[in-house]
């Protein structure tokens, strides 16, 4: 059985999803139209203290296990971007030489596009190969404030 937690942080309204003791889904809930199941479990309070540990600067990694559903590639992508250290960025080029794929930027950036566990697989640390914020599932606006974030608390 899934069970899903709503709770307010100062990015807005999170939804996170979890199912057999992983973490299935991060999403920004953008509308009061979500309503779904509020069943709180030990997992999901875990992983509320272990976010808004984040948001404040406090937490750097985190200790939560995921199980993100896509494809065998979409799964690659995933765990290579846990590889991308707190307060970097890559481009989706540099994704894709990590992943021995190296012309498959585009392939990236879909995979990226479709990470159903926001935050916690740090797609938000993915940018275009000019530097510039591209793409993210919660807003540029949100993705922007993360990355300040992260380089605001990084020798911290």
């Amino acid at each position: 059985m899934e069970n899903t937690a709503i709770f307010q942080t100062i990015l807005g309204r999170v939804v996170i999803s979890e199912q057999d003791g992983d973490v299935t889904e991060l999403f920004f809930a953008k509308d009061e139209q979500y309503s779904g199941d509020n069943r709180t479990t030990p997992l999901l309070k875990e992983a509320e203290k272990q976010l808004l540990e984040y948001l404040s600067g406090i937490r750097k990694t985190f200790n939560l296990k995921l199980a993100a559903k896509g494809s065998e590639f979409q799964k690659l992508v995933w765990n290579t971007l846990q590889e991308i250290p707190y307060g970097e960025t890559r481009s989706y080029k540099q994704v894709a030489k990590m992943i021995g794929r190296p012309e498959a930027s585009r392939a990236v950036g879909m995979a990226n596009s479709k990470n159903p566990i926001l935050i916690l697989t740090p797609c938000h640390r993915i940018i275009g190969s000019d530097g510039k914020l591209v793409g993210y599932a919660g807003g540029l606006e949100i993705k922007k404030n993360l990355l300040e974030l992260e380089k605001n608390h990084v020798s911290c």
